[in-house]
């Protein structure tokens, strides 16, 4: 057991070492992409409006997931497919250039390949809050979240989380379609992330001490009014790192939602971005000296 703890927080930061190193491979080669193709199928050919439905598409992922863990058996090999902070750090600060050249007409254009809201009306602190609030919420979903699972059951654990993260990006989100069927992969994307959300805003509170009041504060006080119980914990723990506000009105296509306030201080700019990139980059690395330190402390005991 010690060994395999050691080794398996060796194989994320290796990992993590080869995801900034290496591309993403474009989506006809990358297995991610792979698995949405599959599900998408999967969805086609069972789904109705019911929640039964949705618990059996999401175990059929979840399966998925968990047999190609065990196929592949490298922890190493999983987490470089599994976590994405080099794409999601160079897609937000791509955004982040375009506000800090002025064109916010070209921050707006690039801003739905990071989110999901409508980005036509936005000015230049809309634009930077939905980059930052991403970066935040995905430094959870596709960083923390996959090594925290990948150390503590490997290369299955690893796979697994992908596949539900996956599945709740896919049917996990409100509509008329997905409203029960999705309710399953919703539910249980939660309930994966609810420890490594609260990693992350413990991560942020280590990595950022001058901010600690800031931080502890909003997370206590203003991500509890947030609709997820996960990205809302990140969110917060970001605005109060960086000293700004996040959140305000929303708008999805016709949905308009009202996010609660997160933070305290004005209103994020171009210059935030940068500043989100490398509070969330220091907090994966406490991360991965955390998940180090546990290893070497559990081989530490088992052998005295």
């Amino acid at each position: 057991m010690t060994a395999t703890l050691t080794s398996r927080a060796v194989a994320a930061c290796a990992a993590s070492a080869l995801d900034r190193l290496i591309p993403e491979p474009p989506n006809r080669w990358h297995p991610v992409a792979w698995f949405g193709s599959t599900m998408t199928a999967v969805e086609q050919r069972i789904w109705k409006d019911q929640r039964s439905r949705g618990v059996l598409y999401t175990a059929t992922g979840m399966a998925i997931g968990l047999g190609a863990g065990r196929v592949v058996r490298s922890t190493t090999l999983a987490l470089t497919v599994a976590v994405a902070a080099r794409q999601l750090g160079e897609t937000g600060g791509s955004i982040g250039a375009h506000l800090l050249a002025g064109d916010l007409p070209a921050a707006r254009h690039a801003l739905p390949s990071l989110v999901g809201r409508d980005p036509s009306e936005l000015d230049e602190a809309g634009v930077a809050a939905a980059v930052v609030e991403s970066l935040a919420e995905n430094s959870v979903d596709a960083v923390v979240a996959p090594l925290f699972w990948g150390v503590v059951a490997g290369a299955p654990g690893a796979l697994a989380y992908r596949a539900i993260n996956t599945m709740d990006a896919m049917v996990g989100h409100r509509s008329e379609r997905y409203e029960s069927f999705g309710w399953a992969s919703a539910r249980l994307d939660d309930i994966a992330n609810w420890v490594p959300a609260r990693l992350f805003a413990a991560a942020i509170l280590i990595a950022h001490p001058a901010g600690r009041s800031q931080i502890i504060r909003a997370v206590r006080e203003d991500s509890p009014a947030h609709p997820s119980p996960n990205a809302g914990v990140a969110e917060s723990a970001v605005a109060g790192a960086l000293g700004i506000e996040l959140g305000g009105t929303l708008r999805y296509g016709d949905r308009v939602e009202h996010r609660p306030r997160l933070g305290q201080g004005p209103r994020p700019t171009g210059e935030s971005i940068p500043q989100a990139r490398k509070a969330c980059d220091r907090a994966q690395a406490v991360v991965l000296a955390a998940a180090l330190i546990a290893g070497l402390c559990q081989r530490r005991k088992d052998t005295t």
